[in-house]
């Protein structure tokens, strides 16, 4: 199952790139290895080649074409674009794939859709996680140093003028990703759906948090074995693998989007809402949303829509208990449908189940007239509004807590270093050395001169504040669960008994 990633990178030191694909490099720091003579250690086995950089080097090539066109001169500014191209480690042994196999399959891609920019293509028999999977890195300046033939794809002249930067649209992915499907088909080897994304999706990213997490976590273990302890914990998890696991185990339970974003809330502390169309999800202790892109496409609105419907229809029927209703069904209606007198029998047994229950439920309560039922109705309604109130008015007190928790760890952490920013002998170098601490720095300054903060409180207090808040909040939620619950019943049990009378008039009429 070959695999398409791309990187886009603003280093402008061009030789770093050749020298990461030749050299071996620490798979975490991403230093160079070196041997006992400290030189740098040569990757056991690679194949290189470069497409479109003339007589130069392909470090050279890219820095004439910045020159000749007067781009890529500001720090930002994208340099060059890398493609990997993964295939499926059974490919050696299944299909004969090697190495120099791969490397035709990645000169061509390249030739067929890079065209005119120099580049880099190079093959290595091995990944990071030594699976075995033989993938081929093409590296391509950013720089297009001729025209090229337009083809569908391309949608902007900066597709195929001369001059122009590549820009990695999601259109052009499109059409990669079909390309390399085609690829592998046309060569024989494992290919996979490559179009309609992945179930669970892992960045780059969060890809070495796992990896660093996992050797850090398997140091931590081999200590405790070594004292004679068991480890409590053998596999590590991000904060996105939790919350994939906390929401996959609602997911498939929950029966509509209100009860998905209950149980969410009641189990796990996690909030879900919807912003244009997309789904995001706040785990407890964080202050910022993670998309549900970012995790996966079964998290995603469409996907999670999907599967409630679903669920309700596979959740298994239960009998009624002794203070929950049904809903009574309209028997002329359905017969309306063409229903055979085997089913009418079945909904009018159902309509007397549901009316028993109806009536049990009301007299239990001391409801059965109908102004008390109203205004316990309207009590209800009242409880249940306010208590969501309260509930609103502390998760927005408690996100409000958090915000200011974070700036004030920000600003207790940097201030050091804007301190010394102005004692500094080079402040420019200074700043840009530390630009990510500075501006951490000037962002929480920001923040409390916007919220006229002017004393820092104590981190502990704040904690204190939240944890009492959160106390609140639960409080106030069981309160709202149970006046939504007691008002659901007696809402359906009036609705039943409105129902009921109004089949009762033609059948007396009937009689």
């Amino acid at each position: 199952m070959a695999t398409l990633k791309h990187i886009a990178s603003k280093n402008s030191d061009y030789s770093a790139i050749e020298a990461y694909l030749v050299y071996q490099h620490d798979a975490f720091t991403g230093k160079q290895l070196l041997d006992e003579q400290g030189r740098p250690k040569l990757r056991e086995s690679y194949i290189l080649d470069t497409l479109e950089c003339g007589n130069f080097s392909f470090a050279t090539a890219c820095l004439l074409a910045n020159r000749k066109y007067g781009k890529n001169t500001q720090h930002g500014d994208i340099k060059s674009h890398q493609y990997i191209i993964s295939f499926d480690p059974r490919d050696a042994a299944d299909n004969g794939l090697t190495m120099e196999k791969a490397q035709a399959l990645g000169l061509k891609f390249c030739s067929e859709n890079f065209s005119g920019h120099p580049a880099i293509v190079c093959t290595h028999p091995d990944g990071h996680n030594h699976s075995g999977n033989i993938h081929v890195h093409i590296v391509i300046g950013s720089i297009r140093m001729r025209e090229v033939e337009r083809k569908s794809y391309m949608q902007k002249p900066r597709d195929w003028l001369e001059g122009m930067k590549h820009s990695s649209t999601a259109q052009t992915m499109r059409h990669l990703r079909v390309e390399v499907m085609e690829l592998c088909e046309s060569a024989g080897l494992y290919q996979i759906d490559l179009l309609n994304g992945s179930k669970e999706r892992v960045s780059e990213a969060e890809y070495w948090v796992r990896r660093r997490g996992q050797l850090k976590l398997d140091r931590e273990n081999a200590a405790l074995t070594a004292d004679g302890q068991q480890p409590q914990q053998k596999k590590f998890e991000t904060v996105k693998d939790t919350l994939r696991k906390q929401i996959s185990s609602v997911l498939y339970r929950a029966t509509s989007f209100e009860d998905f974003s209950d149980k969410l809330m009641q189990q796990y502390g996690i909030t879900v809402k919807e912003s244009r169309g997309q789904l995001s999800y706040l785990p407890s202790g964080r202050t910022k949303f993670i998309r549900a892109r970012h995790l996966g496409d079964k998290f995603d609105k469409a996907a999670v829509l999907a599967t409630l419907p679903a669920n309700a229809e596979r959740k298994p029927k239960v009998q009624f208990k002794q203070d929950t209703i049904g809903k009574l069904i309209d028997i002329q209606s359905r017969m309306t449908e063409g229903k055979g007198i085997g089913y009418k029998r079945w909904l009018t047994k159902h309509n007397l189940k549901v009316m028993a229950q109806t009536v049990n439920l009301l007299q239990e309560k001391g409801l059965t007239d109908e102004d008390a039922l109203n205004q316990r109705i309207t009590e209800l309604e009242t409880k249940y509004h306010d208590s969501l109130a309260v509930v609103k008015d502390l998760e927005g007190r408690m996100k409000a807590n958090k915000e200011l928790r974070y700036h004030v760890a920000a600003y207790t952490s940097t201030k050091n270093v804007a301190q010394q920013l102005k004692t500094a002998k080079r402040p420019a170098a200074f700043e840009e050395q530390h630009r990510a601490e500075l501006t951490a720095y000037r962002v929480a300054a920001a923040y409390f001169k916007a919220n006229n903060i002017t004393k820092l409180p104590s981190p502990k207090n704040l904690e204190a504040e939240y944890a009492q808040l959160a106390s609140e909040k639960a409080k106030f939620y069981e309160q709202y669960k149970e006046a939504k619950e007691e008002l659901l019943k007696l809402k359906t049990a009036k609705q039943n008994v409105a129902s009921f009378f109004r089949e009762e008039e033609p059948a007396q009429q009937e009689r």
